[in-house]
């Protein structure tokens, strides 16, 4: 665990008002951006760069912004997470009924009365639709299995603040085995964290966290989740070193999701899982604020680095 920011990048942090000036643009809702081409080829270096990270024999799936709401919800979110969950809603009925819902609409009236939920949700993560397929292939083969999968992903907290956003991209490696697989895993990618985040010139550190788990009882299982050394995050002082903002993590999720979904490892024992993700947007925000948005002005070694 390192306890001080590491590598300092040589330019001051920019203000975030000025980042969301020039490659931001607001939707009226907050948390939810249009973002402009120089923000997205930073984002295209980004993901470039994580894919050459990748390990070999990595299965690589991009999954849509939307998944199974029986999956979701037997994986547990509606317990850990009810309050940043997103649900697909449709207008349905006879043609009648859906008239009626319009006509309320055009009379100035609340048509949203109609709507019920569908068999979707907004995915909150990335990893989560790789579980019941893991389970569904049978057994998980000696030296376990490891994915690279990123979505667009939801979750509604709504915040002015530019690195907590409702709609953002998230890239996650993971890794489904033994105990000690997982481990070795989550090993390896904190130590290449450093590397990658000195490549990109930004200050660091890695420290313990916890998800924002729901309620009273969430309160309990943060404090476990740190005294486990579960969670582990990588933090880079967008708007100040006092509250750094989060931009990777590094989970691990012990038998939860083997238990929930039946993964077997080659010897039969229930599997764990871990994973990496990276926060795509806070990255290319980090940059930003580390940098400047003139990217001709950023470090060559940065720029080298989104464009090998």
């Amino acid at each position: 665990m390192n306890v001080a920011f590491k590598q300092p990048p040589a330019s001051s942090a920019r203000s975030l008002d000025s980042i969301a000036e020039a490659l931001l643009l607001p939707t009226g809702i907050d948390g939810v951006y249009a973002r402009t081409a120089v923000f997205e080829q930073v984002v295209d270096g980004l993901s470039a760069l994580i894919s050459r990270y990748r390990e070999p024999e990595t299965e690589v799936l991009r999954f849509p912004p939307v998944m199974s709401r029986r999956q979701l919800e037997k994986s547990g979110y509606l317990k850990s997470f009810p309050h940043f969950l997103g649900c697909v809603s449709c207008l349905a009925g006879t043609e009648p009924e859906i008239r009626s819902s319009i006509e309320r609409y055009e009379a100035g009236e609340d048509w949203t009365q109609a709507l019920s939920a569908a068999d979707l949700v907004l995915s909150p993560a990335a990893c989560y639709p790789i579980y019941p397929m893991v389970a569904s292939r049978g057994n998980v083969p000696p030296g376990g299995l490891l994915f690279d999968v990123a979505c667009d992903c939801f979750r509604r907290e709504p915040s002015k603040m530019l690195d907590r956003l409702q709609s953002f991209r998230m890239r996650e490696f993971v890794c489904v085995g033994t105990p000690d697989e997982i481990d070795a895993f989550r090993r390896r990618w904190m130590k290449r964290a450093e590397t990658f985040a000195a490549q990109l010139g930004l200050s660091w550190r890695i420290d313990h966290a916890s998800d924002p788990f729901f309620g009273r009882g969430g309160k309990l299982m943060a404090m476990s989740q740190v005294e486990q050394t579960l969670k582990f995050e990588l933090l880079i002082p967008v708007h100040s070193a006092e509250a750094p903002t989060a931009c990777m993590s590094f989970n691990y999720h012990r038998d939860h999701f083997g238990a929930t979904w039946n993964i077997r490892t080659a010897n039969g024992e229930v599997a764990h899982t871990g994973c990496v993700a990276f926060g795509v947007d806070r990255l290319a925000l980090a940059l930003f604020a580390t940098h400047g948005v003139e990217l001709p002005q950023w470090p060559a070694r940065v720029r080298q680095a989104l464009t090998a």
